[in-house]
């Protein structure tokens, strides 16, 4: 597959501190790629090629008003990437439930 025709999920897009910082600065606001742009010290070139990459991963949307197209945030898909991470939470949850335990007992040991 090319990569102009290459379909961009969740995660490759979020992957990119760039990236992750147009997506912070589109949930404040719809922005034009002209106000993105000035954000970051590289070629609007750059900015519409992860803007390219966020739009294939569905997480942003750009609408023409006049010359400009405006972004938006659309934040739904970031659902699958919550769910992905929440398994990981309740595990690091049980290993540190399991380390309070051990220390605990320890300490009561410790005291007899």
């Amino acid at each position: 597959m090319s990569s102009s025709a290459e379909k961009y999920d969740v995660f490759q897009a979020i992957a990119d501190p760039t990236r992750r910082e147009v997506l912070r600065l589109l949930a404040e606001n719809e922005l034009p790629i002209s106000k993105i742009t000035s954000h970051f010290p590289i070629s609007r070139t750059a900015i519409a090629k992860h803007l390219h990459i966020l739009s294939e991963a569905e997480l942003v949307k750009g609408r023409k008003v006049g010359r400009e197209k405006i972004y938006q945030l659309h934040p739904e898909p970031l659902g699958e990437l919550k769910e992905w991470l929440s398994y990981y939470e309740q595990f690091w949850n049980n290993k540190l439930s399991m380390l309070k335990h051990i220390v605990e007992q320890n300490e009561t040991s410790a005291d007899n």
